[in-house]
């Protein structure tokens, strides 16, 4: 619309791990709501190497960059924005290596099911709908 000013959006990264029927999700320290693992990209850095630092600095495992692969490309309003700023999330799955571990930024790392949407905010609330209505996370 002419005249109309588009609020800034996030452009953020976020890795879809599945385990037992269960959707990895971090809290970072401060904060009361799980995310998805993930975060924002550095100038000049692509979707996969972006995505692969910022999973190695949160949890401690190396993504194979070989085996991403595009979950989804969200737009969903962003936690913390009183603006009604919007969050542009592209969402992918990869293959990992090592022992997965909560960096020094995060608090904690718990596996959820669709029933515990109450504590993501609305990106991480969408991908875990979109999990459950694909029969993929209980």
């Amino acid at each position: 619309m002419i005249g109309v000013e588009s609020k800034p959006y996030i452009d953020s990264l976020a890795w879809i791990l599945i385990k037992d029927r269960r959707l990895l999700s971090v809290r970072t320290t401060g904060k009361r709501k799980f995310y998805l693992p993930g975060g924002k990209r550095e100038a000049g850095e692509s979707d996969v190497a972006a995505l692969c630092r910022e999973v190695r600095e949160e949890l401690g495992v190396e993504l194979d960059p070989m085996s991403f692969s595009l979950f989804s490309v969200l737009h969903e309003q962003a936690d913390g924005y009183a603006d009604g700023r919007r969050v542009h999330m592209t969402a992918y799955t990869a293959r990992h290596r090592g022992e997965l571990r909560p960096g020094r930024e995060i608090a904690e790392a718990r596996w959820l099911a669709a029933a515990d949407a109450g504590i993501c905010p609305p990106a991480g609330k969408r991908v875990l709908s979109m999990l459950s209505e694909a029969h993929r996370i209980d």
